[in-house]
């Protein structure tokens, strides 16, 4: 099996954070699991692997996912570091 290289590395790390984020703004606003999937139309398989940052959700699946929470997109795949400019 090949090495990935350090920038799949990073995709692969940002993914992750990017499913726990979506897990702490669910968990703050007192929903479960099932209560997204309802909510957005998402399986609950699928939705769980995005959490767990074993699948890269499709921009759709992220709206729907913000729709259903009532929070922007940008809450879902915030990661707490200030925008840079030119990087």
């Amino acid at each position: 099996m090949p090495r990935l290289s350090a920038t799949d590395d990073r995709v692969l790390a940002r993914r992750r954070q990017v499913g726990e984020q979506i897990r702490r703004v669910r968990e703050q606003l007192n929903l479960s699991q099932p209560d997204v999937c309802g909510r957005s139309g998402i399986d609950i398989a699928t939705y769980s692997r995005i959490e767990q940052g074993h699948s890269s959700p499709l921009l759709d699946t992220l709206i729907r996912i913000a729709d259903a929470m009532d929070v922007s997109l940008t809450e879902l795949v915030a990661d707490g570091r200030p925008p840079q400019r030119g990087a």
